[in-house]
């Protein structure tokens, strides 16, 4: 046995996110997320940061006892309990980079192996089929397979360009496939005996349900996600609305009810249950967060698993049971944490935008950063954010909004930035600046975002190159012919829908490319970026710092060696969130910051 029992520390935080005794903030506050249950849902398996880095930890429900599963010194980004109990699959980030391996380790943590993502390549979209003891999972967007964790024996269900497997029946003839690039994706049945496709819906997420016919999916078919039951062709509409959307589901391995996950008023979370016999719906609530995800059931379906935070409250996981909503792994809310408002507003060309505005205390206008998510295809929600919460304790207003390309407001919203639309996105942010001045809200402004979001602030400091006072590139891509050159290969099919083909829209690309424009930039910029990225490779910054070596633009160059795409590590997190606010507010000017 490998590992070691701990009692959950609890970090009580002082007003708002800073300690007002010493004028600064903590380093980044443990989370917890990913929550898997045991088939009875008496124990919890999750992923915590608790240790400096994220590990796996199982818990009994209802007991503060943790203990430590050791799956070596690699991230954890995902764990899933078998059906059976037997084992946990680990999804791992070696170096923090996108690329993936997947783990499997017993409970309590004995019989570690790997069994997925050798070599360069990466495995995802991992699934323990209900009752059996198969793990199905894709490698490379290319490759659906299942292993049988006893054996160790791995089949090959199905191969195909940018597929992925959701599920296999469990007379194992047919198998559940998302096919297609970002932005349209669609939902197959695959007859394995045959190798003929049926078509389902548009959309990514899907599962059959006991009788190894009926499909359950979340169709995107309309403007808005819904969930549908599927029943040899025949489509019935579950849980749908004319003003939110589904964001994700899961069904109860006896078919009898689903957990139905929904984004609403722009970026909030309900929690729904369905009666998958009579159509019955009740809430849980109240949910212990602003926003929820990862809905999982135990295999008995007597205990829904989920993770929820909110502004000031890191990521926690929560369970809901006969006896109610309970916390399982969850840190306190910050006292007196900024809550956001939505704000509405109309950009250039009439479209109606949507933005999360965190106040400081007093009068405006105040210092504004503009903060900008990735994807383009991810929604800026009001979530746990240190960054956001330390800004406004410093005097400094931040507006997260949700520009064309965002998810979560409907079909036409997400894909109306895709290839040459992306003009009309990056003249969004023009949009949101004139909001913030015109409203009163906002004096000097600043900008800064994170992998697309970082590509929009280069883009935006390049076509306005007097708008902002400072800026802040997170992981953002400068030129999209390198990003295609050394992005990881799946990455790069994935992205032609949205940014464009490399060789045959290169013209477009280069234009967009804000490395075509740096003669322009000429705002003080601060650069960061993980060193082992391959998502948006680390070439994307260099380009960047040079150039403005260059021509002497102030900048500043944070480089994270053991990181990728996102930053892992507590003490990685610390040392951005320290340098940010520095770099901020040394630009911005805000008022004081006053202890007591």
């Amino acid at each position: 046995m490998t590992g070691q029992f701990n009692r959950v520390d609890v970090t009580v935080l002082p007003m708002g996110w800073t300690d007002r005794e010493t004028g600064t903030f903590p380093s980044e506050v443990s989370g917890s997320w990913s929550p898997a249950l045991s088939p009875d849902g008496r124990h919890a398996a999750y992923v915590s940061d608790r240790s400096g880095r994220p590990q796996v930890w199982v818990q009994p429900v209802g007991s503060d006892l943790t203990f430590l599963v050791d799956t070596g010194e690699p991230p954890v980004a995902e764990v899933q309990w078998s059906t059976g109990g037997g084992w946990l699959a680990c999804l791992v980030a070696p170096g923090g980079a996108p690329r993936h391996e997947i783990w499997l380790v017993r409970p309590d943590g004995s019989e570690l192996h790997q069994i997925a993502g050798f070599g360069d390549g990466t495995a995802d979209n991992m699934r323990w089929l209900p009752g059996r003891s198969l793990l199905a999972f894709t490698e490379n967007l290319d490759t659906a397979l299942l292993v049988d964790p006893v054996s160790g024996e791995r089949s090959v269900v199905a191969r195909g360009e940018l597929i992925s497997l959701l599920d296999v029946a469990p007379g194992r003839d047919r198998a559940l496939l998302r096919i297609g690039p970002r932005g349209d994706r669609h939902i197959v049945v695959r007859d394995l005996l045959t190798g003929v496709d049926e078509f389902v819906t548009a959309g990514e997420q899907a599962v059959f349900g006991p009788d190894g016919t009926t499909v359950y999916a979340r169709s995107e078919s309309g403007e808005l996600p819904m969930l549908i039951r599927v029943v040899k062709g025949s489509v019935e509409v579950l849980a749908s609305s004319p003003t939110d959307e589904v964001e994700t589901f899961t069904i109860t391995a006896d078919g009898r009810t689903a957990a139905v996950l929904w984004n609403v008023r722009g970026g909030l979370s309900e929690l729904s249950l369905v009666d998958l016999d009579s159509g019955g719906r009740r809430s849980v609530s109240p949910l212990p967060g602003w926003v929820v995800s990862g809905p999982t059931w135990c295999f008995d379906g007597s205990t829904l698993a989920f993770t929820a935070e909110g502004p000031g409250q890191p990521h926690g996981v929560w369970v809901s049971s006969a006896e109610g909503v309970a916390a399982v792994s969850a840190e306190p809310a910050a006292p007196n944490a900024v809550r956001p408002t939505l704000e509405t507003f109309a950009a250039h060309d009439g479209l109606t935008l949507t933005g999360w505005l965190f106040r400081p205390e007093g009068d405006g206008p105040h210092p504004t950063v503009l903060w900008f998510h990735g994807g383009p295809e991810a929604q800026e929600r009001p979530g746990h954010g240190p960054l956001f919460q330390s800004l406004t304790d410093r005097g400094i207003a931040v507006f997260a909004p949700n520009v064309r390309g965002s998810s979560g407001f409907g079909r036409s919203f997400v894909n109306a930035d895709n290839l040459g639309l992306r003009y009309a996105a990056i003249e969004d942010v023009r949009s949101c600046a004139r909001f913030l001045t015109e409203s009163g809200i906002s004096s000097t402004l600043g900008i800064m975002g994170r992998s697309y979001g970082g590509y929009l602030t280069l883009a935006a400091l390049t076509t306005f190159p007097d708008l902002f006072a400072v800026g802040i590139d997170v992981c953002g891509m400068s030129n999209f012919a390198t990003f295609y050159e050394h992005t990881e290969p799946w990455i790069a099919s994935a992205a032609v829908s949205k940014y464009g083909d490399p060789v045959t829209d290169r013209d477009l690309l280069a234009d967009l490319s804000p490395i075509t424009r740096i003669d322009h930039l000429r705002t003080p910029l601060m650069i960061v970026h993980g060193e082992n990225d391959s998502n948006v490779p680390v070439i994307e910054a260099e380009q960047v710092v040079a150039a403005l070596q260059a021509r002497g633009v102030p900048h500043r160059y944070l480089l994270f060696p053991g990181e990728g795409h996102e930053l892992l590590n507590r003490s990685s997190r610390a040392d951005y969130l320290r340098e940010t606010v520095d770099w901020l507010t040394s630009h911005l000017h805000p008022r004081p910051f006053t202890l007591g």
